[in-house]
């Protein structure tokens, strides 16, 4: 764990205030780690008035056949750890010779979704979920009828929502149950541009440069691991290890093989993950077609899905709402920081030590490929 800072210096170095302030980290880190960098920018300005780009960094031994992915903010505000993440793998000496070694590449690709990252939200600048953004527009879009029932109660005419709201929320799970309420809300939905977990009506632009960026520096690697930061679901500093490939019996048990016989299965029930269509990791099969690709979220739970909810909700009302007061707008965005970000330091220290445990089994992973 990057020997030569101490912890309270490594958090500090890691965990960054501000989307601008985990950008400069980021670049420097990468330059001094004589990565190969790249940035793609967003044309539109961030909180701060700063430029938005995700930023790429590719760290490539001569002889590498196989490359290891990790990823940051593809849900914006969930940037503040996987940025974090990537900044301890880029400040660890014996990860990076591990990598080196093994004849594995690094490629790091920083803030998916900056607009989200730096503007405390997230979805992008169009409120669209990256992760349920990869579907085929062009056919028929997955329907999620539950979620239109609920959209006027999710989304209400003033915030904070009035008891009759609160009850009649609380009733619907009472009736229906809080797995169907996950459901309904988080799987995704195409008809409520305004609502949660819209995924959308034709690919973002962070998409479109995701897909890019794994067509030129991915795609001629033999054997390709991605590890997808996340953060919001299941107990508080648990890193739930979900599996983002297709339903391959092979590809479940190379991640297995990998990362535990733990690792959750959404479509098999075994995640706290609804089974979404459309997720960021299915960008790979397209742009990568000839690999083999081992493809894993790692979700760092915060608060209880209600309360997760409860945020995320608040925000939309917001997008609606511009003209709020400045005091509401700022316990809003303060409440779905804290949603998606642990300040403690048992909590930054879980994430640091569970996400280097990851990429370790990642690189050992990729290592032993078959030739």
């Amino acid at each position: 764990m990057a020997a030569s800072l101490a912890i309270p210096a490594l958090l500090a170095h890691c965990f960054s205030a501000s989307y601008a302030q985990a950008r400069e980290r980021f670049l420097a880190a990468a330059q001094a780690a004589g990565a190969e960098l790249q940035s793609f920018g967003l044309e539109v300005p961030g909180a701060q008035g700063e430029a938005l780009a995700t930023d790429v960094a590719l760290i490539r031994p001569a002889d590498a056949r196989s490359v290891l992915i990790v990823s940051s903010a593809t849900h914006g505000i969930e940037g503040f750890c996987g940025s974090a993440c990537q900044l301890a793998l880029l400040a660890d000496a014996g990860l990076l010779a591990q990598a080196a070694r093994s004849g594995v590449a690094l490629l790091l690709v920083h803030a998916v979704n900056p607009y989200g990252f730096s503007w405390t939200s997230r979805t992008n600048e169009d409120n669209v979920d990256l992760n349920r953004n990869a579907q085929d527009f062009a056919a028929a879009l997955p329907a999620n009828p539950d979620y239109a029932a609920l959209h006027p109660l999710l989304v209400p005419a003033v915030w904070p929502p009035d008891d009759a709201n609160r009850r009649a929320i609380a009733d619907h799970i009472a009736r229906h149950g809080g797995t169907h309420y996950r459901d309904a809300v988080s799987k995704g939905q195409y008809t409520h541009p305004d609502g949660l977990f819209f995924g959308g009506s034709a690919h973002s632009a962070s998409l479109r440069t995701l897909a890019h960026v794994l067509r030129t520096q991915a795609a001629d690697f033999a054997d390709i691991g991605w590890i997808d930061i996340h953060t919001g679901l299941g107990p508080c500093g648990h890193g739930e290890k979900i599996f983002a490939g297709r339903r391959d019996a092979d590809e479940i048990a190379r991640a297995k093989q990998w990362w535990g016989s733990d690792i959750a299965v959404p479509f098999a029930g075994t995640s706290t993950s609804a089974d979404i269509t459309g997720h960021l990791a299915s960008t790979i099969y397209r742009a990568c077609p000839d690999a083999r690709r081992t493809l894993m979220a790692l979700e760092f739970g915060t608060v209880p899905f209600e309360e997760m909810v409860d945020a995320l909700r608040g925000e939309a009302w917001l997008r609606l709402h511009p003209e709020a007061p400045q005091d509401l707008a700022q316990r809003i965005r303060g409440t779905l920081r804290d949603a998606f970000h642990g300040d403690t330091a048992a909590w930054q220290g879980m994430v640091l030590g569970q996400s280097r445990l990851a990429i370790l089994q990642a690189l050992l992973g990729l290592a032993s490929a078959p030739a």
